[in-house]
């Protein structure tokens, strides 16, 4: 996969928790991912805002494939004043991406990846 950003989230959404993964590196050079996972309980979500805050990220993609997404996005709509770029695609179709096998080093069904370093 082409690089395209130097740090981006990925966040794979269930009915009760949130795994997270930041991806973070210069274009071209190896990634450093970290990942956190969080509840979808109100102040769980305001600690992955923060958090993504926190690491100056700007571009998240949430991975669900049923409603579960609509509180988290938003709580992060309002991140950076408004200046995110927030993506909700479908878990059926990620699976289906070359290169989706392993985001993070973690299996399929973990956080999608935007492209953040190699």
């Amino acid at each position: 996969m082409k690089d395209l950003l130097e740090i981006s989230c990925g966040l794979d959404v269930h009915k009760e928790k949130i795994v997270a993964c930041i991806l973070t590196g210069p274009l071209g050079k190896p990634t450093h991912s970290e990942i956190r996972e969080f509840t979808t309980l109100i102040p769980d979500m305001i600690a992955l805002r923060d958090w993504i805050v926190s690491q100056n990220c700007r571009h998240v993609v949430m991975e669900s494939t049923g409603i579960y997404w609509m509180p988290i996005y938003e709580i992060l709509e309002d991140a950076f004043s408004g200046d995110m770029t927030l993506l909700v695609v479908n878990a059926r179709h990620m699976k289906n991406v070359p290169g989706k096998n392993q985001i993070c080093g973690i299996p399929n069904g973990y956080p999608p990846s935007c492209g953040s370093g190699s």
